[in-house]
Protein backbone atom coordinates (compact mmCIF):
# COMPACT_ATOMS: atom_id res chain seq x y z
CA UNK A 1 0.00 0.00 0.00
CA UNK A 2 2.03 3.22 -1.51
CA UNK A 3 -1.02 6.23 -0.79
CA UNK A 4 0.46 10.04 -1.07
CA UNK A 5 0.45 12.07 2.11
CA UNK A 6 -3.27 13.11 3.37
CA UNK A 7 -4.98 11.96 0.67
CA UNK A 8 -7.60 9.61 2.16
CA UNK A 9 -10.48 11.84 4.26
CA UNK A 10 -11.95 9.84 6.95
CA UNK A 11 -14.80 11.84 8.53
CA UNK A 12 -15.99 11.29 12.13
CA UNK A 13 -18.08 13.48 14.49
CA UNK A 14 -18.56 11.20 17.79
CA UNK A 15 -15.82 10.06 20.23
CA UNK A 16 -17.21 6.43 19.48
CA UNK A 17 -15.84 6.96 15.88
CA UNK A 18 -12.51 8.32 16.74
CA UNK A 19 -12.30 4.68 18.86
CA UNK A 20 -13.37 2.26 16.41
CA UNK A 21 -11.42 3.99 13.62
CA UNK A 22 -8.20 4.44 15.25
CA UNK A 23 -6.13 0.93 14.38
CA UNK A 24 -7.51 2.38 10.32
CA UNK A 25 -6.26 5.40 10.85
CA UNK A 26 -2.65 4.10 12.17
CA UNK A 27 -2.81 1.63 9.48
CA UNK A 28 -3.21 4.44 6.96
CA UNK A 29 -0.99 6.39 8.72
CA UNK A 30 0.58 9.37 6.76
CA UNK A 31 -2.19 8.91 4.59
CA UNK A 32 -4.68 9.73 6.69
CA UNK A 33 -6.62 13.40 6.61
CA UNK A 34 -8.51 13.30 9.72
CA UNK A 35 -11.93 15.73 9.83
CA UNK A 36 -13.49 16.16 12.63
CA UNK A 37 -17.04 17.56 12.21
CA UNK A 38 -17.58 18.17 14.98
CA UNK A 39 -20.79 16.32 16.14
CA UNK A 40 -19.29 15.78 19.60
CA UNK A 41 -16.49 18.33 20.02
CA UNK A 42 -15.18 19.48 23.28
CA UNK A 43 -11.87 19.94 24.18
CA UNK A 44 -11.47 18.03 27.22
CA UNK A 45 -12.91 14.52 26.67
CA UNK A 46 -12.43 14.64 22.39
CA UNK A 47 -8.88 15.70 22.85
CA UNK A 48 -8.28 13.50 25.51
CA UNK A 49 -9.43 10.74 23.22
CA UNK A 50 -7.20 11.93 20.84
CA UNK A 51 -4.32 11.89 22.89
CA UNK A 52 -4.89 8.32 24.30
CA UNK A 53 -5.61 6.97 21.11
CA UNK A 54 -1.88 8.51 19.69
CA UNK A 55 -4.59 10.46 16.57
CA UNK A 56 -3.51 13.15 14.76
CA UNK A 57 -4.96 16.68 15.36
CA UNK A 58 -8.27 16.89 13.14
CA UNK A 59 -9.43 19.40 10.86
CA UNK A 60 -12.61 20.74 12.67
CA UNK A 61 -15.81 21.92 11.00
CA UNK A 62 -17.41 24.69 12.98
CA UNK A 63 -21.13 25.07 13.85
CA UNK A 64 -22.09 21.51 13.62
CA UNK A 65 -22.88 20.48 17.22
CA UNK A 66 -25.87 21.25 19.46
CA UNK A 67 -27.88 21.85 16.12
CA UNK A 68 -30.77 18.81 15.42
CA UNK A 69 -29.87 16.16 13.36
CA UNK A 70 -31.09 18.30 9.67
CA UNK A 71 -29.08 20.80 11.03
CA UNK A 72 -25.64 19.18 11.69
CA UNK A 73 -26.26 16.77 8.52
CA UNK A 74 -26.74 20.55 6.07
CA UNK A 75 -24.16 22.82 7.87
CA UNK A 76 -21.30 19.39 8.13
CA UNK A 77 -22.11 19.22 4.20
CA UNK A 78 -21.57 22.19 3.33
CA UNK A 79 -18.36 22.70 4.91
CA UNK A 80 -17.08 18.69 3.65
CA UNK A 81 -18.13 19.56 0.06
CA UNK A 82 -16.18 22.82 0.08
CA UNK A 83 -12.94 21.36 2.00
CA UNK A 84 -13.06 18.17 -0.63
CA UNK A 85 -13.71 21.19 -3.93
CA UNK A 86 -10.34 23.00 -3.19
CA UNK A 87 -8.24 19.68 -2.03
CA UNK A 88 -9.74 16.59 -3.50
CA UNK A 89 -9.18 12.98 -1.52
CA UNK A 90 -8.30 10.07 -3.14
CA UNK A 91 -10.78 8.22 -1.21
CA UNK A 92 -13.49 8.65 1.87
CA UNK A 93 -13.88 6.86 4.61
CA UNK A 94 -16.86 6.76 7.38
CA UNK A 95 -17.99 4.59 9.66
CA UNK A 96 -20.91 3.48 11.05
CA UNK A 97 -24.06 5.42 11.29
CA UNK A 98 -23.97 8.79 12.72
CA UNK A 99 -24.93 12.24 11.07
CA UNK A 100 -21.18 12.75 10.49
CA UNK A 101 -21.60 9.65 8.79
CA UNK A 102 -24.04 10.14 6.19
CA UNK A 103 -23.28 13.90 6.13
CA UNK A 104 -19.06 12.71 4.63
CA UNK A 105 -21.03 9.90 2.35
CA UNK A 106 -23.08 12.13 0.57
CA UNK A 107 -20.13 15.23 0.31
CA UNK A 108 -18.29 12.39 -1.45
CA UNK A 109 -20.77 11.13 -3.54
CA UNK A 110 -21.49 14.55 -4.43
CA UNK A 111 -17.71 14.86 -5.77
CA UNK A 112 -17.75 11.49 -7.34
CA UNK A 113 -14.90 10.38 -4.83
CA UNK A 114 -14.72 6.49 -3.91
CA UNK A 115 -15.96 6.40 -0.74
CA UNK A 116 -15.19 3.62 1.65
CA UNK A 117 -18.00 2.60 4.73
CA UNK A 118 -17.22 0.76 7.42
CA UNK A 119 -19.14 -1.26 9.90
CA UNK A 120 -21.41 -1.79 6.63
CA UNK A 121 -24.86 -3.81 6.96
CA UNK A 122 -25.75 -3.21 10.51
CA UNK A 123 -29.20 -2.98 10.74
CA UNK A 124 -31.81 -2.82 13.64
CA UNK A 125 -34.60 -3.16 11.33
CA UNK A 126 -36.06 -0.39 13.72
CA UNK A 127 -37.50 2.74 11.86
CA UNK A 128 -37.98 5.04 14.72
CA UNK A 129 -34.02 4.91 14.96
CA UNK A 130 -32.36 8.12 13.14
CA UNK A 131 -29.55 5.40 12.65
CA UNK A 132 -31.03 3.06 10.56
CA UNK A 133 -31.60 6.07 8.04
CA UNK A 134 -28.27 6.95 8.16
CA UNK A 135 -27.06 3.26 7.79
CA UNK A 136 -29.10 2.65 5.06
CA UNK A 137 -28.54 5.54 3.10
CA UNK A 138 -24.49 5.56 3.53
CA UNK A 139 -24.66 1.95 2.31
CA UNK A 140 -26.44 2.57 -0.88
CA UNK A 141 -23.96 5.26 -1.97
CA UNK A 142 -20.89 3.64 -1.16
CA UNK A 143 -18.15 1.99 -3.40
CA UNK A 144 -16.71 -0.41 -1.18
CA UNK A 145 -19.30 -1.86 2.09
CA UNK A 146 -16.65 -3.09 4.88
CA UNK A 147 -19.26 -5.97 6.66
CA UNK A 148 -18.22 -6.73 9.91
CA UNK A 149 -19.63 -10.02 10.30
CA UNK A 150 -21.48 -12.90 7.75
CA UNK A 151 -24.26 -11.18 9.21
CA UNK A 152 -24.10 -7.62 7.61
CA UNK A 153 -22.82 -9.04 4.53
CA UNK A 154 -26.44 -11.12 4.20
CA UNK A 155 -27.90 -7.74 4.99
CA UNK A 156 -26.01 -5.72 1.84
CA UNK A 157 -27.24 -8.96 -0.29
CA UNK A 158 -30.49 -8.84 0.74
CA UNK A 159 -30.65 -5.02 -0.22
CA UNK A 160 -29.35 -6.06 -3.67
CA UNK A 161 -26.32 -4.10 -3.27
CA UNK A 162 -23.92 -5.24 -5.45
CA UNK A 163 -21.61 -8.15 -4.89
CA UNK A 164 -18.54 -7.00 -6.07
CA UNK A 165 -18.77 -3.78 -3.32
CA UNK A 166 -18.80 -6.13 -0.48
CA UNK A 167 -15.90 -7.04 2.13
CA UNK A 168 -16.34 -9.21 4.98
CA UNK A 169 -13.44 -7.44 7.05
CA UNK A 170 -14.18 -8.20 10.89
CA UNK A 171 -14.73 -5.24 13.19
CA UNK A 172 -12.00 -3.33 14.39
CA UNK A 173 -13.09 -3.18 17.95
CA UNK A 174 -11.41 -6.46 18.69
CA UNK A 175 -8.14 -4.94 17.72
CA UNK A 176 -9.01 -1.72 19.62
CA UNK A 177 -10.00 -3.68 23.00
CA UNK A 178 -6.97 -5.99 22.77
CA UNK A 179 -4.94 -2.64 22.92
CA UNK A 180 -6.52 0.03 24.77
CA UNK A 181 -7.21 -2.42 27.71
CA UNK A 182 -4.72 -1.84 30.78
CA UNK A 183 -2.41 -3.83 32.19
CA UNK A 184 -3.25 -5.71 34.96
CA UNK A 185 -1.47 -3.80 37.45
CA UNK A 186 -2.95 -1.12 36.50
CA UNK A 187 -6.56 -2.60 36.53
CA UNK A 188 -6.21 -3.47 39.64
CA UNK A 189 -5.14 -0.17 40.65
CA UNK A 190 -8.45 1.22 38.81
CA UNK A 191 -10.41 -1.13 40.80
CA UNK A 192 -8.75 -0.07 43.93
CA UNK A 193 -9.45 3.87 43.57
CA UNK A 194 -13.11 3.00 43.22
CA UNK A 195 -13.53 0.56 46.20
CA UNK A 196 -14.40 -2.31 43.72
CA UNK A 197 -13.37 -5.86 43.59
CA UNK A 198 -13.40 -8.10 40.73
CA UNK A 199 -16.36 -9.96 39.08
CA UNK A 200 -18.14 -7.83 42.35
CA UNK A 201 -19.47 -5.07 40.77
CA UNK A 202 -22.30 -3.76 38.04
CA UNK A 203 -21.13 -1.04 35.51
CA UNK A 204 -24.13 0.76 33.97
CA UNK A 205 -23.99 3.69 31.61
CA UNK A 206 -27.05 5.31 29.72
CA UNK A 207 -27.45 7.95 27.08
CA UNK A 208 -29.58 7.05 24.30
CA UNK A 209 -32.37 9.61 23.49
CA UNK A 210 -34.80 6.40 24.10
CA UNK A 211 -33.82 6.33 27.59
CA UNK A 212 -32.97 9.99 28.47
CA UNK A 213 -35.61 12.03 26.87
CA UNK A 214 -38.80 11.08 29.43
CA UNK A 215 -38.86 10.48 32.99
CA UNK A 216 -40.42 7.88 32.79
CA UNK A 217 -37.95 5.52 30.74
CA UNK A 218 -34.72 7.26 32.77
CA UNK A 219 -36.53 7.05 35.91
CA UNK A 220 -37.47 3.27 35.94
CA UNK A 221 -33.78 2.66 34.55
CA UNK A 222 -32.36 4.28 37.26
CA UNK A 223 -34.66 2.54 39.94
CA UNK A 224 -33.60 -0.78 38.59
CA UNK A 225 -30.10 -0.28 38.90
CA UNK A 226 -30.78 1.49 42.72
CA UNK A 227 -32.76 -1.81 43.13
CA UNK A 228 -29.76 -3.87 42.35
CA UNK A 229 -27.04 -1.22 44.65
CA UNK A 230 -29.90 -1.75 47.79
CA UNK A 231 -29.35 -5.62 47.75
CA UNK A 232 -26.02 -4.94 48.31
CA UNK A 233 -24.11 -5.40 44.42
CA UNK A 234 -22.23 -1.93 44.11
CA UNK A 235 -23.19 -0.18 40.93
CA UNK A 236 -20.59 2.04 39.41
CA UNK A 237 -22.27 4.87 37.10
CA UNK A 238 -20.09 7.22 34.55
CA UNK A 239 -22.66 9.56 33.82
CA UNK A 240 -23.02 10.96 30.40
CA UNK A 241 -23.66 14.55 29.61
CA UNK A 242 -27.03 14.10 28.23
CA UNK A 243 -28.12 11.74 31.47
CA UNK A 244 -27.00 14.46 34.28
CA UNK A 245 -28.99 16.77 32.28
CA UNK A 246 -31.99 14.67 32.28
CA UNK A 247 -31.66 13.74 35.88
CA UNK A 248 -31.61 17.58 36.67
CA UNK A 249 -34.43 18.16 34.73
CA UNK A 250 -37.00 15.31 35.98
CA UNK A 251 -35.68 15.74 39.41
CA UNK A 252 -34.43 12.20 39.83
CA UNK A 253 -31.48 12.59 41.94
CA UNK A 254 -32.50 10.98 44.77
CA UNK A 255 -32.09 7.54 42.66
CA UNK A 256 -28.38 7.82 42.64
CA UNK A 257 -27.74 8.34 45.89
CA UNK A 258 -26.64 4.65 46.20
CA UNK A 259 -25.29 4.28 42.36
CA UNK A 260 -21.24 5.33 42.55
CA UNK A 261 -21.78 8.27 40.31
CA UNK A 262 -19.18 9.42 38.11
CA UNK A 263 -18.26 11.52 35.43
CA UNK A 264 -17.55 10.22 31.69
CA UNK A 265 -14.07 7.70 31.95
CA UNK A 266 -11.54 7.80 29.48
CA UNK A 267 -11.90 4.75 26.74
CA UNK A 268 -9.15 2.78 28.31
CA UNK A 269 -10.41 3.54 32.31
CA UNK A 270 -13.72 2.09 31.04
CA UNK A 271 -12.45 -1.16 29.83
CA UNK A 272 -10.26 -1.52 32.27
CA UNK A 273 -13.45 -1.44 34.69
CA UNK A 274 -15.09 -3.36 32.13
CA UNK A 275 -12.74 -6.11 31.61
CA UNK A 276 -13.94 -7.14 35.90
CA UNK A 277 -17.36 -6.13 35.85
CA UNK A 278 -20.07 -8.83 36.97
CA UNK A 279 -22.72 -7.46 34.55
CA UNK A 280 -22.84 -4.59 32.12
CA UNK A 281 -25.87 -2.29 31.84
CA UNK A 282 -26.18 -0.18 28.73
CA UNK A 283 -27.44 1.25 26.11
CA UNK A 284 -24.06 1.57 23.75
CA UNK A 285 -23.71 0.20 20.52
CA UNK A 286 -19.91 -0.25 21.08
CA UNK A 287 -20.29 -1.95 24.10
CA UNK A 288 -22.23 -4.64 22.50
CA UNK A 289 -19.09 -5.19 20.98
CA UNK A 290 -16.97 -4.82 23.19
CA UNK A 291 -18.22 -6.92 25.74
CA UNK A 292 -17.75 -10.12 23.24
CA UNK A 293 -13.93 -9.35 23.63
CA UNK A 294 -13.33 -8.51 26.68
CA UNK A 295 -16.11 -12.02 27.70
CA UNK A 296 -18.11 -9.97 30.19
CA UNK A 297 -22.18 -10.46 30.65
CA UNK A 298 -24.40 -7.37 29.07
CA UNK A 299 -28.07 -6.63 29.51
CA UNK A 300 -29.26 -4.09 26.65
CA UNK A 301 -31.43 -1.43 27.54
CA UNK A 302 -32.82 -0.93 24.09
CA UNK A 303 -35.96 -2.09 21.81
CA UNK A 304 -33.75 -3.23 19.27
CA UNK A 305 -29.98 -3.52 18.30
CA UNK A 306 -28.48 -3.55 15.22
CA UNK A 307 -25.45 -5.75 16.34
CA UNK A 308 -27.91 -9.02 17.53
CA UNK A 309 -24.13 -10.96 17.23
CA UNK A 310 -23.46 -10.48 20.74
CA UNK A 311 -27.25 -11.33 22.17
CA UNK A 312 -26.90 -14.81 19.33
CA UNK A 313 -23.71 -15.58 20.62
CA UNK A 314 -24.78 -15.54 24.46
CA UNK A 315 -22.82 -12.55 25.68
CA UNK A 316 -25.72 -9.97 25.64
CA UNK A 317 -29.57 -9.65 26.08
CA UNK A 318 -32.07 -6.67 25.24
CA UNK A 319 -34.25 -5.82 28.29
CA UNK A 320 -36.65 -2.85 28.75
CA UNK A 321 -35.77 0.08 31.05
CA UNK A 322 -38.14 -1.64 33.58
CA UNK A 323 -39.00 -4.98 35.54
CA UNK A 324 -37.42 -6.79 32.98
CA UNK A 325 -33.65 -4.99 33.82
CA UNK A 326 -33.92 -5.99 37.25
CA UNK A 327 -35.17 -9.12 36.92
CA UNK A 328 -32.75 -10.29 34.66
CA UNK A 329 -30.09 -9.05 36.16
CA UNK A 330 -31.03 -10.27 39.34
CA UNK A 331 -30.82 -14.01 37.93
CA UNK A 332 -27.50 -12.93 35.69
CA UNK A 333 -25.57 -11.95 39.08
CA UNK A 334 -26.91 -15.06 40.69
CA UNK A 335 -25.22 -17.20 38.18
CA UNK A 336 -21.85 -15.21 37.86
CA UNK A 337 -18.88 -17.59 38.30
CA UNK A 338 -20.44 -19.91 35.82
CA UNK A 339 -21.66 -17.58 33.45
CA UNK A 340 -18.04 -15.92 33.36
CA UNK A 341 -16.30 -19.15 32.96
CA UNK A 342 -19.14 -20.08 30.14
CA UNK A 343 -18.09 -16.52 28.25
CA UNK A 344 -14.44 -16.52 28.85
CA UNK A 345 -14.92 -19.73 26.44
CA UNK A 346 -16.89 -18.08 23.76
CA UNK A 347 -14.76 -16.06 21.16
CA UNK A 348 -16.01 -13.10 19.63
CA UNK A 349 -18.18 -13.27 16.66
CA UNK A 350 -16.71 -9.87 15.52
CA UNK A 351 -13.26 -11.61 14.17
CA UNK A 352 -9.51 -12.50 14.59
CA UNK A 353 -8.20 -8.71 14.99
CA UNK A 354 -6.71 -8.06 11.36
CA UNK A 355 -9.97 -5.74 10.25
CA UNK A 356 -7.79 -2.82 9.94
CA UNK A 357 -5.13 -3.77 8.31
CA UNK A 358 -7.79 -5.63 5.38
CA UNK A 359 -9.95 -2.58 5.53
CA UNK A 360 -6.76 -0.17 4.81
CA UNK A 361 -5.78 -2.26 1.96
CA UNK A 362 -9.02 -2.69 -0.04
CA UNK A 363 -9.12 1.68 0.91
CA UNK A 364 -6.12 1.90 -1.06
CA UNK A 365 -7.59 -0.38 -4.00
CA UNK A 366 -10.23 1.97 -4.54
CA UNK A 367 -8.24 5.05 -4.07
CA UNK A 368 -6.28 4.07 -6.96
CA UNK A 369 -7.58 3.93 -10.51
CA UNK A 370 -8.82 0.12 -11.38
CA UNK A 371 -6.69 -1.90 -13.66
CA UNK A 372 -8.86 -2.91 -16.98
CA UNK A 373 -10.03 -6.11 -16.31
CA UNK A 374 -9.50 -6.45 -12.71
CA UNK A 375 -11.44 -8.46 -10.26
CA UNK A 376 -13.63 -6.39 -7.56
CA UNK A 377 -13.42 -6.94 -3.86
CA UNK A 378 -15.27 -9.63 -3.40
CA UNK A 379 -16.49 -11.37 -0.28
CA UNK A 380 -13.99 -13.17 0.56
CA UNK A 381 -14.44 -14.69 4.72
CA UNK A 382 -11.38 -12.99 6.23
CA UNK A 383 -13.49 -11.69 9.07
CA UNK A 384 -13.61 -15.29 10.44
CA UNK A 385 -10.13 -16.96 8.96
CA UNK A 386 -7.83 -14.49 8.65
CA UNK A 387 -7.51 -14.98 4.75
CA UNK A 388 -7.10 -11.55 2.94
CA UNK A 389 -10.69 -9.95 2.06
CA UNK A 390 -9.03 -9.06 -1.63
CA UNK A 391 -6.00 -9.31 -2.89
CA UNK A 392 -7.09 -7.56 -5.80
CA UNK A 393 -5.89 -3.23 -7.01
CA UNK A 394 -9.56 -2.78 -8.18
CA UNK A 395 -12.18 -0.43 -7.75
CA UNK A 396 -15.62 -1.98 -7.01
CA UNK A 397 -17.61 -0.66 -9.92
CA UNK A 398 -19.07 3.09 -9.11
CA UNK A 399 -22.60 3.73 -7.09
Amino acid sequence: MCLPPASVAVVLGTRPELVKLAPLIHELGDATRLVHTGQHWDEAMSGRFLRDLDLPRPELLTGVGGRPRAGQIAQSLGQLDAAFAEDRPAAVVVQGDTNATLAGALAANAREIPLVHVEAGLRSFDRAMPEEHNRVMVDHVSDLLCAATGDNVANLRAEALAEERIALTGNTVVEVVRRQLPAAADRAALLAAHGLRPDGYVLATVHRPENTDTAEALGAVLAELDRIARAGTPVLFPMHPRTRAAVERFALDALLERLAVTGPVGYADFLGLASHAALLVSDSGGVQEECTVLGRPLLVVRRSTERPEAVAAGFAALVGPDEDLGELARAWLADTPERLARLAATPSPYGDGLASARIAALTAAVAEPAEPGAAGAGTADAGATGTAAADSGARPSAA
